[in-house]
């Protein structure tokens, strides 16, 4: 009997230590389990941050962009430095280079921000696409004097336009980037305004 309630007593009390050792393991994890949602909100936070902030087609809508604008401002320049040119073509040049400047500052500063490389490069090879000028219609439009020059130049940038806000709508579309959505919103309306505008005066030339 006695050797049985020793046996007896023994298992009881490897049972509590048992017992208490799972507590303990318990209570490790329950600490474990306990930093987790510090770790889940690192995750959370890093997510959010203003960097992760863009997609593909943000980027894309900068990069591509950026060169169409300068062209834009390419082409204002050149009918800027022509004499005999109608004052309100004149105005409507000094209107594109106001807007799109302070827009090309902008997509250069958000590709910066992004870690993006503006690849300016790839609209080199796009001929007409996205209503890019060639060289030669550059050519022609620098030749050109007077009146021809300012039917040139408002033929060309109605087309040039027309490119730039199939780009913007796009961005609209598909950008996940607030401000560069809002951006693109400004282009469409605007350039489709300017567009009205260039019609009006072909027709008067």
């Amino acid at each position: 009997m006695k050797i049985r309630t020793a046996a007896t007593a023994a298992l009881t009390l490897a049972a509590a230590l048992t017992l208490t050792g799972c507590a303990g393991n318990s209570g490790n994890a329950g600490s474990g389990s306990e930093s987790m949602p510090g770790m889940d909100h690192g995750s959370s936070s890093s997510s959010s941050a203003p960097a992760a902030d863009f997609n593909d087609a943000d980027v894309m809508f900068a990069q591509m962009m950026i060169p169409h604008h300068q062209q834009a401002i390419e082409m204002a320049d050149m009918i800027l430095a022509k004499d005999g040119i109608d004052e309100q073509v004149l105005t409507l040049a000094e209107d594109i280079k106001a807007a799109q400047q302070p827009e090309i500052d902008q997509l250069q500063e958000w590709l910066e921000e992004w870690g993006a490389d503006p690849d300016t490069e790839s609209m080199d090879d796009m001929d007409h696409g996205g209503g890019m000028m060639t060289e030669e219609d550059m050519a022609t439009l620098e030749a050109a004097t007077g009146a021809d020059a300012a039917r040139l130049f408002l033929e060309q940038m109605t087309m040039h336009h027309d490119g730039a806000i199939e780009m913007a709508q796009d961005e609209v579309d598909d950008g996940q980037n607030a401000d560069a959505v809002q951006m693109a919103q400004t282009i469409v309306d605007t350039q489709t305004a300017e567009i009205a505008t260039m019609q009006d005066l072909l027709a008067q030339l």
